[in-house]
């Protein structure tokens, strides 16, 4: 069976297009809850308190099968929810009845089992494609939702700030992301706050970046960008806010040595005649396209020996701190040293 997406669950809702069975999973917890939502109350209304009925993970499935076949009270039909069933460490007989329970056709009941913290895995486990076919002999879909990419998010906060009453360009938009990281939920958080906070109906750059609570990425990578400066001052004080946070040291140092390599990539597509596509179709930067945007900005002020002699000093960084425990911040703080020296002078220290 065919997993479709969010673009063809929007299209269905929006004809007016109600399945019996429905399967929600994927990588977005909120877009499988704004959905979720969005199909209760097209099932069975706003005011759904008695032709809703939702179940938890560890319920019985025999009361599930109770509640699809009760005659709605007050609407056409009744919706009924199943969160996060751990269909694959279920006995056989519970699983055949979740197969049973998703194949049967119900006329007056629509059944969405969601899936926010249990793996679907079609590809590789046996069960999964189970529940596929028997989603199908229901008459329902299975709809995978996806983090949206940054265009689609920068859309939905530039459109979430008019309904507001404010405006946000895309560029800030962008911006937005980049500071706060991809997630839904926490974007739409700090929109609120934003809107709160700005002065007029405009959101500007400085507004996100005294309000908006950075992402763990965008902080270290303040405090990479401060280290390429050689700006040491920003750099210390940087580095003592994101201990301070009581951030690990080792995730503080794989981050930082994470844009020194997007820096080495840049700089070997460049060589190899690659482009901006080929860089974000080989490797992981789905939703962090500025990344690479950012290191080639960065590229500029590193010639080669700059950039493999501080690749070799985090590599040493990453030795010591694994080795010398109750050491972490002075290894970070020796580290900071030693790499602006390096960008500064073109050379490692001694």
């Amino acid at each position: 069976m065919d997993i479709l997406n969010e673009k063809t669950l929007k299209e269905q809702i929006s004809a007016g297009k109600i399945l019996p069975v429905y399967l929600l999973f994927g990588d977005d917890g909120y877009l499988i809850n704004h959905y979720e939502n969005i199909l209760i109350d097209k099932t069975c209304g706003k005011n759904n308190d008695f032709d809703l009925l939702k179940f938890e993970k560890d319920i019985d499935l025999q009361a599930v099968f109770d509640a699809l076949n009760q005659f709605p009270m007050f609407g056409d039909r009744k919706c009924v929810v199943l969160s996060d069933y751990d269909f694959e460490s279920s006995s056989a007989d519970e699983f055949d009845k979740l197969i049973s329970l998703l194949s049967d056709s119900y006329e007056f009941s629509t059944l969405i089992l969601k899936l926010e913290d249990v793996s679907f895995d079609l590809k590789h486990s046996s069960r999964a494609k189970k529940i596929s076919t028997a989603v199908k002999e229901g008459g329902g879909c299975i709809f995978e939702l996806r983090h949206r990419d940054i265009s689609e998010l920068a859309k939905m906060l530039v459109n979430g700030a008019k309904k507001r009453g404010f405006t946000l360009d895309i560029g800030n938009a962008k911006f937005m992301i980049e500071t706060c990281g991809a997630d839904i939920n926490t974007l739409v958080s700090e929109l609120d706050k934003l809107c709160r906070y700005a002065d007029g109906d405009t959101i500007t750059e400085s507004d996100i970046e005294t309000v908006c609570i950075k992402s763990v990425d965008a902080s270290v990578y303040e405090y990479v960008k401060h280290i390429i400066n050689c700006n040491s001052s920003l750099a210390f004080s940087t580095l003592d806010d994101l201990i301070y946070m009581r951030l690990e040291p080792i995730v503080i140092m794989y981050t930082a040595a994470s844009a020194f390599i997007d820096i080495a990539r840049v700089g070997a597509a460049n060589i190899s005649s690659k482009t901006f596509e080929d860089i974000t179709a080989d490797f992981p930067y789905k939703n962090k396209e500025f990344l690479i945007t950012r290191a080639k900005a960065n590229l500029k002020k590193l010639d080669d020996k700059k950039l493999t002699a501080c690749l070799n000093e985090i590599l040493n960084a990453d030795k010591l701190l694994k080795s010398l425990y109750g050491e972490e911040k002075t290894i970070l703080e020796q580290m900071t040293v030693r790499l602006i020296y390096i960008i500064a002078n073109g050379e490692q220290l001694d």
